[in-house]
């Protein structure tokens, strides 16, 4: 490229790509860059500023918070509430979703968001991230959201995306018109456009799935593992970091399979299906791929509650049609 294009350049150079373009989107776009920069100054220095390890406190979920997570979720609430483009917030370190402004009357979109995804693994200084995704308000402006604003369907979709804090910081993210990445300079303390376009390769080689669960998963899951150990020899290999964002973004670069089963200890998976499951779904799909829970489609299912779970299975098509292989022959 004969010049370095910037996130905010991009977003106002692209926005008429947007399906209904609206400078709020635009600016809500911006507000995540700026949030994102803020969380990655605290993930760098979080070992000098005494906020590792657990907060004493619990999310929705009854897991332990870490003190990133807290500082995470209130900061892209701040940002997110303090302009005029979000409705409502869905976050998943909060019991319920939040109204923004004068009760959410006001603002285009909503906002689902894991602040800070495989914070567990700070301590120990492996990479984790933020998974966001925007939808359009359902209820009318002017009146009071309603749970339907929050349980949409993963292909009502406008924008999904995630942010990489990792060796180099990346916020990437689609708006239904093909993928693009950006990496923060931290010296001038901007992102700038780094992997335009994004596409799974064509073929892939990585299997990623924690080894442990594999007793306890469906017998498809084990039947499509057992194949990928037997392709060992033909390049076949596995990689697991156990940090969704960092696994799920790997695959994309190097072209790969995420796996996260129902297992006997939780049929209906562990992954929060709005937080996490649908934004990567309608990334995967931007890029070239696919996404699948037990029975189809990641995209078209429909949450019956803010902190759903689902099974997960997201990567290139040819290794998620082979799975959906192994589960026609297991019935």
């Amino acid at each position: 490229m004969s010049k370095t294009i910037t996130l905010q350049e991009f977003i106002m150079d692209t926005q008429a790509e947007f399906p209904f373009v609206s400078g709020q989107l635009t600016r809500l776009l911006t507000d995540i860059g700026v949030a994102a920069k803020i969380v990655n100054h605290q993930v760098n220095r979080a070992g000098l500023a005494g906020i590792l390890g657990e907060a004493g406190s619990q999310n929705s979920h009854d897991e332990a918070q870490q003190k990133l997570d807290v500082f995470a979720d209130r900061t892209f609430m701040r940002i997110l509430t303090a302009g005029k483009s979000v409705a409502g917030i869905g976050s998943e370190e909060q019991d319920q979703y939040v109204f923004c402004g004068d009760d959410g009357k006001s603002g285009k979109y909503i906002v689902m968001i894991d602040p800070l995804d495989g914070s567990s693994n700070v301590d120990v200084n492996v990479s984790i991230g933020t998974i966001f995704s925007i939808y359009r308000r359902v209820t009318p402006m002017g009146e009071t959201l309603s749970d339907q604003d929050f349980l949409q369907a993963g292909t009502e979709q406008v924008v999904a995306g995630y942010v990489l804090y990792g060796s180099s910081t990346m916020l990437v993210y689609t708006t239904g018109s093909g993928v693009n990445g950006f990496t923060l300079d931290p010296a001038v303390g901007e992102f700038f456009l780094s992997h335009p376009k994004m596409q799974f390769p064509e073929t892939g080689s990585i299997y990623s799935i924690n080894d442990a669960l594999l007793g306890q998963a469906n017998e498809a899951t084990q039947q499509f593992i057992t194949g990928c150990r037997e392709a060992i020899d033909n390049g076949f290999k596995a990689r697991y970091i156990g940090s969704l964002v960092s696994d799920f973004h790997r695959n994309l670069i190097k072209g790969g399979i995420y796996l996260y089963p129902s297992t006997k200890d939780h049929p209906q998976g562990k992954l929060r299906l709005l937080y996490e499951c649908a934004p990567l779904a309608f990334i995967a799909l931007q890029a070239g791929g696919s996404a699948e829970d037990d029975h189809g489609s990641i995209l078209e299912k429909v949450p019956s509650s803010l902190h759903e779970r689902s099974p997960f299975y997201v990567g290139n098509i040819h290794l998620i049609q082979a799975l959906r292989s192994c589960w026609m022959n297991n019935g």
